[in-house]
């Protein structure tokens, strides 16, 4: 397979760990947009929302247990944060394996949409 992703999952490609369990890998966004900016991915490939199935579907609350402990390990709950998820081209998703970005470490991280 010839994804981004799946190659830093498996070590193939370095990155900046986070948070590793069974199922979830996280790790520093290279082109961070905010002070802390975590990239929060399935060990599994799985392309994006619309493949979610109900054989795969735990991955989803894999993830937001991921981003729970994350934000408390980067000290972003005072403050907030935000989670966000890219759905496809239209979306912005650059690499098509469903990820989480968490952004925060500023006192207003702005509106929703530029």
């Amino acid at each position: 397979m010839d994804c981004i992703f799946c190659k830093i999952i498996s070590g193939e490609i370095p990155s900046e760990k986070v948070y590793e369990n069974a199922s979830v890998y996280a790790f520093s966004d290279i082109h961070p947009l905010t002070p802390v900016h975590v990239l929060v991915v399935p060990k599994v490939h799985i392309k994006n929302i619309d493949d979610i199935s109900e054989e795969n579907g735990r991955v989803m609350s894999d993830l937001f247990a991921a981003v729970n402990e994350i934000a408390a390990m980067k000290g972003l709950r005072e403050k907030g944060y935000r989670v966000i998820i890219n759905n496809g081209k239209a979306a912005g998703q650059e690499v098509f394996h469903l990820h989480m970005h968490i952004l925060g470490g500023k006192e207003d991280l702005g509106g929703m949409l530029a």
